[in-house]
């Protein structure tokens, strides 16, 4: 019996058998729960509805987070559904490739810092908003993604670093507003893997090299790991976790300076 068995999970946002989301979805099914999707838009749907047949299940529906309908849609698709909910995965993030270029000030934008953080991380308030009636004291749990580059300057990660580092605020403030419900928030800060998302970023490859020489286990981090991470935190043995960002990135966020 899987540590998940009995639960249903909601995952927002995968777009892609090599993501983050996908190490997730996979996890949580392998450990006995049952798993819903959603799609941006119709070009993804087909796509998105395979991923559901790999975990057995036929259930997905569409969420554009920048549409309040949309997000409104998602819990009362899952009532209808379901019924309740016991997992919510939040794994959304977005900011125009040009803010990703080069120094922090030259490239920000009053219109894509806006974006950044709408997408990012007002996102998972939102979903919280709509959701949290159908996990209210079932012990449900809401997760969500972040990086290092909340807490730490990373490379032409600029606008999506002040984004995450709100996500990151949001966990704790959501903690405290769903704790009293029996509703725990956390986040997973991951490291660098080769995804689609990630390959926003400029100078990706340098990165993954230099985390790899430099982290305490010498290598990177794989979505699968990620995955096992997210289903744990999302179990009953993570009863007692809340408003936690955990490091999943083989030690590299302990680093100072490497011995080389």
């Amino acid at each position: 019996m899987g540590i998940l068995n009995g639960k249903r999970a909601l995952i927002v946002g995968i777009a892609s058998n090599k993501s983050i989301a996908w190490g997730i979805a996979q996890a949580m099914a392998r450990e006995g729960a049952e798993v819903a999707l959603t799609y941006q838009n119709d070009r993804l749907k087909p796509r998105v509805e395979d991923f559901a047949k790999q975990l057995g299940s036929d259930v997905t529906v569409q969420c554009d987070v920048a549409n309040d309908s949309e997000i409104q849609n998602v819990a009362n698709y899952v009532e209808n559904r379901w019924g309740y909910l016991d997992i919510m995965v939040h794994s959304l993030a977005y900011a125009p490739r040009e803010e990703l270029q080069g120094n922090y000030l030259d490239s920000v934008t009053r219109e894509g810092f806006s974006i950044a953080h709408e997408i990012s991380s007002y996102s998972f308030a939102a979903l919280g908003q709509v959701l949290r009636p159908l996990m209210k004291g079932r012990n449900g749990s809401m997760l969500t993604l972040s990086y290092l580059g909340a807490v730490r300057t990373m490379p032409s990660y600029n606008v999506m670093g002040l984004a995450k580092a709100s996500l990151e605020s949001n966990v704790r403030y959501m903690a405290e507003n769903l704790g009293p419900e029996g509703i725990r928030v956390n986040a997973i800060s991951a490291g660098p893997i080769r995804t689609l998302a990630a390959s926003g970023v400029k100078d990706l490859r340098k990165f993954l090299s230099y985390v790899e020489n430099t982290a305490p286990l010498r290598r990177n981090v794989t979505t699968d790991e990620v995955g096992n991470v997210g289903a744990f935190l999302c179990s009953d043995m993570a009863s007692a976790v809340t408003g936690e960002i955990t490091y999943v990135d083989c030690g590299f966020n302990i680093m100072g300076m490497a011995d080389v």
